[in-house]
């Protein structure tokens, strides 16, 4: 059985979109589709939806459940292709959520999680690419050590990466629990974070190559907007967050307008209920021109 999906900082993202009937929206990240429905349902009558998401089985999952209709175009692609999938259309609202779902987190088998034995993937797409497998069994101790310190910001790195070469020497590393105790013998959690946390995102971020032009394509995104167009970005982590600010402080600048000075956070009761979301952070710009 599924585990519950909850869409995080839900109402804040349909009123930073200020999502209208009849108005075209795009949705990059669609996950299981709890941003998208919420988006048709405000949109209706008349509201038209693209939507993306890399992973081809949570696509197909989410096509399912929507049931929209032409409503809705799914395009199995990563949200970096927003520009040329959408041509000369222009958007009135952009809605990208950059965290990896709890649904993916929860499957053992996509290989995301620590605390369930699972086979070293990661990839959301897995019809293509190297996995987190490949990355620690094959990585010279240096370039993992490096990978562990830019996209975990571990600062045991060193350590952890020279831990996981000792392992692999005796075997290759193939589950999620056995990278996980490596890790935790070679690193310290602060109180409340489990060691392996850091190293898993990292692994993570470097196999989906989260990072790679990130900035270039939210700029490229936010071009796709409509007069008065809003781009809604909700990132996860502090590498994610930087590069989504300086992208809008930068189009500030260029005839956007930034409609959240501060990003906005979950509240209380939010975090909560899902305790997930407690680092999110939602920010938004306006094509002013």
């Amino acid at each position: 059985m599924r585990a519950r999906h909850e869409p995080v900082l839900l109402a804040e993202s349909l009123e930073a979109l200020a999502v209208k009937p009849g108005g075209l929206y795009v949705d990059g990240t669609l996950g299981l589709g709890g941003h998208s429905r919420a988006i048709l349902g405000r949109s209706a009558p008349g509201g038209r939806l693209v939507a993306f998401d890399r992973d081809a089985e949570t696509l197909a999952e989410a096509r399912a459940a929507l049931q929209a209709g032409d409503a809705v175009r799914f395009v199995h692609a990563d949200f970096r292709s927003i520009p040329e999938v959408l041509g000369a259309l222009r958007a009135d609202g952009i809605l990208l959520d950059l965290g990896v779902s709890s649904v993916q987190i929860d499957t053992a088998e996509r290989g995301f999680s620590f605390q369930a034995e699972g086979p070293l993937d990661m990839r959301l797409d897995r019809s293509r690419g190297e996995t987190a497998a490949d990355v620690v069994n094959r990585m010279r101790e240096r370039d993992l050590a490096d990978v562990i310190y830019r996209f975990g910001e571990e600062h045991a790195s060193r350590q952890v990466a020279r831990a996981i070469v000792d392992a692999r020497r005796r075997g290759e590393i193939t589950t999620t629990t056995e990278l996980a105790a490596i890790v935790r013998r070679a690193a310290h959690g602060r109180p409340g974070l489990d060691p392996a946390t850091r190293t898993f995102q990292a692994l993570r971020i470097f196999v989906n190559q989260e990072l790679d032009a990130l900035g270039d394509a939210l700029r490229r995104i936010a071009l796709c907007l409509a007069q008065g167009g809003r781009f809604a970005v909700i990132a996860f982590h502090s590498l994610e967050d930087r590069e989504v600010k300086q992208a809008f402080r930068g189009l500030a600048r260029e005839g956007f307008r930034l409609v959240t000075k501060k990003a906005l956070r979950p509240g209380d009761e939010e975090v909560r209920r899902n305790p997930r979301a407690r680092s999110a952070k939602l920010r938004v710009l306006e094509r002013a021109a």
